[in-house]
């Protein structure tokens, strides 16, 4: 399995920006995809998160009511809609693909995009 982010790029706080996550391989049926944030000089902190087969959906608080997850299981991508951003959500968005459970620590995740800047100036 091989995860490939997309959609990152540069924006005014307020604004809007959309990642989104593809998976490659012929067989991809994940529990669970998350998206996971790493400012400069943070650790990676988890963000949001949705089970593959119901939909369910999971946030921090910090990005509760301004971020959405959604999937689209043919295309095998996982996006992640970024409403009314602030600099502090500036960082580097990373998907992973969790094949046993829905979780919001890192070290459950099996697999791993390369990740997308986001930078969002004040």
């Amino acid at each position: 399995v091989q995860l490939q982010a997309s959609g990152g790029g540069l924006v005014q706080a307020g604004g809007s920006l959309s990642v989104s996550c593809a998976a490659s391989g012929r067989t991809f049926n994940p529990y669970a995809m998350g998206w996971f944030r790493q400012a400069p000089g943070k650790e990676r902190e988890f963000a949001a998160a949705i089970t593959w087969g119901g939909s369910r959906t999971f946030y921090a608080d910090s990005v509760k009511g301004r971020f959405t997850i959604s999937r689209d299981k043919a295309k095998k991508t996982v996006y992640l809609q970024m409403d009314s951003l602030k600099p502090e959500d500036t960082a580097v968005y990373y998907c992973a693909a969790d094949m046993d459970v829905v979780s919001r620590a890192a070290y459950e995740y099996d697999y791993w995009g390369q990740g997308t800047m986001v930078t969002v100036s004040s």
